[in-house]
């Protein structure tokens, strides 16, 4: 899989994410690097199963991944936390927010308390914050 994506994923990747960024109060990493490789992968996996799902998971099965849609970008846990594992959105110190996930969540442990900086914006599914914690059967 060493071959790019084709253009035209890559600028729908770049717009949608440009927007999504405004929308929900993030930013685009400050180092473009960081982003074009997310962007790249998103892209890909256009290609590959018809959705830009995270670039950033491993999956045993890419195609029922895809279906369950809990990774697709926007994912949930940036629909439901605000939190960009991918560090695709993130503040704009380059950091992930981590204001709103549950203290054991690993992006907490790592990052510590990151605060959002646009509370009034994103978190489309924060009503979910609660299921989200609870285990799946």
């Amino acid at each position: 899989m060493d071959d790019k994506p084709s253009a035209k994923h890559l600028e729908r990747m770049w717009k949608y994410a440009e927007k999504f960024a405004e929308k929900s109060g993030t930013y685009l990493h400050p180092n473009r690097k960081v982003t074009e490789v997310v962007i790249e992968g998103l892209a890909r996996h256009i290609e590959e199963v018809g959705k830009p799902l995270c670039p950033c998971n491993f999956y045993p099965d890419k195609q029922a991944e895809a279906k369950l849609r809990r990774w697709i970008c926007a994912c949930d846990e940036m629909q439901i936390y605000k939190y960009c594992h991918c560090l695709l959105f993130v503040t704009p110190e380059g950091l992930p927010i981590t204001e709103y996930l549950p203290e054991d969540h690993e992006g907490r442990q790592i990052y510590g308390l990151v605060k959002d900086p646009h509370p009034d914006k994103g978190r489309a599914l924060r009503h979910r914050a609660g299921e989200a914690a609870k285990p799946q059967p």
